[in-house]
């Protein structure tokens, strides 16, 4: 029976064949034939081991430059990837045949500079930190009591929870991908579904306050809006909830009313867009406030969606299922930044990339703006990437 037929019941299984002598480890040759690996995993894709007939080495995959690969890594066994949105470059799994122990790699045009980074102690582990984090983003399994459950505590609760399923897989030292999966993922946690608000989202009350502390927190009032933010749900957002005036990538437009687009390139920069290079909508599309790099935060007045018009490019990109979710991506970056200085940076500085990953996976979870396959560009998830302008 060869590898097309041991595909069954959401996982893939190898065959002795399959195997051959690459793994001598016991113990992952029976996981391998058993159990085998998750078809459906919301963290990894295992189609390396059905597209090359059973595992192959990272010298292979390298092809003719595997001789500049290190020592250490040219057995390794290449079993899988990490999933990642469209456009970011994937991290390749890998598996020590001798010792069964899991580590991931980038296997790129330059093995010389190739070096793997621990993951997990064996296959089975592996499996069951996959399937824990899969459960919280689920809300089902062991994490079936947070259905419903939505604020700071559940985020608090949850976390703890995961990072006890990790710790007593890895004698106390999970891998830093699972440490950082226990910290950033539950905060997909702090707000529900929109019911009462109108929005994608409803915020609990005070989190923006607490978060940003109240003196940080802007809320305006009727007279600074424009006559073409027609959205309701926006308005009493901005009203009762607020922004906060400085959220790091983002400032707020505080020192007269909110203007339109069509105002705000006629006041502050002289009308030097050409009329043609503008939004066909301006006059409706709000300024909020302001990106780094040269970019408007804007709100359709409208429909309420939110929008990033590059004054450099004169292009206008969706941002944000709109305001609420705006506020949650401040709140998350926020409180990324806070857990980081908690564990003495160890967040950004044992493995930046892996931490901007899940940062795109649980924004994305509660906004799927940036992933959808109509969105070529995404200013959060460019930016989420950006290890050289320290933005995590």
């Amino acid at each position: 029976m060869g590898m097309a037929d041991t595909v069954v019941a959401r996982a893939i299984t190898l065959t002795e064949d399959d195997l051959g002598p690459q793994v001598t480890h016991a113990s992952t040759r029976s996981w391998l034939t058993g159990p085998g690996l998750p078809c459906d995993s919301g963290l990894f894709r295992f189609a390396e081991l059905g597209r090359h007939g059973g595992p192959h080495t990272v010298a292979e995959a390298t092809g003719g430059a595997a001789d500049r690969l290190p020592p250490a890594l040219r057995d390794q066994l290449v079993i899988g990837e990490l999933l990642a949105p469209a456009g970011l470059e994937t991290e390749s799994v890998l598996l020590d045949g001798a010792t069964g122990e899991v580590s991931t790699t980038y296997v790129h045009d330059r093995p010389d500079l190739m070096d793997c980074r621990p993951l997990a102690p064996s296959l089975p582990t592996l499996v069951r930190f996959a399937a824990a984090t899969d459960e919280l983003a689920g809300l089902r399994g062991q994490f079936a009591a947070y259905a419903g459950r939505y604020g700071t505590k559940a985020v608090a609760e949850a976390s703890r929870q995961l990072l006890a399923v990790f710790e007593e897989g890895a004698d106390g030292e999970p891998a830093p991908f699972w440490r950082m999966a226990a910290l950033i993922r539950p905060l997909a946690l702090v707000a529900g579904p929109g019911t009462s608000s109108g929005l994608a989202l409803d915020l609990p009350l005070r989190l923006l306050d607490e978060e940003f502390g109240r003196g940080g927190v802007v809320r305006f009032e009727e007279v600074d809006f424009p006559s073409t933010l027609t959205h309701e749900p926006t308005r009493r957002f901005l009203r009762e909830t607020g922004l906060p005036e400085d959220g790091f990538l983002f400032s707020l437009d505080t020192d007269q009313p909110l203007r339109t687009l069509a105002e705000y390139d006629a006041d502050d920069c002289g009308g030097g867009i050409p009329p043609g290079l503008l939004p066909a909508h301006a006059d409706r599309l709000v300024r909020v406030g302001h990106l780094v790099d040269d970019h408007s935060l804007v709100v359709d007045g409208a429909t309420g969606a939110v929008l990033s018009w590059s004054e450099g490019e004169a292009v206008l990109r969706p941002l944000n299922t709109d305001i609420s979710t705006l506020a949650f991506t401040l709140w998350l970056l926020h409180r990324e930044r806070s857990l980081d200085e908690d564990s003495g940076h160890a967040l950004t500085s044992d493995a930046y990339d892996q931490l901007a990953l899940t940062m795109i996976q649980v924004l994305a979870s509660v906004d799927p703006t940036g992933t959808t396959p109509d969105t070529d560009w995404h200013y959060w998830t460019r930016l989420f990437q950006d290890e050289a302008g320290g933005v995590l």
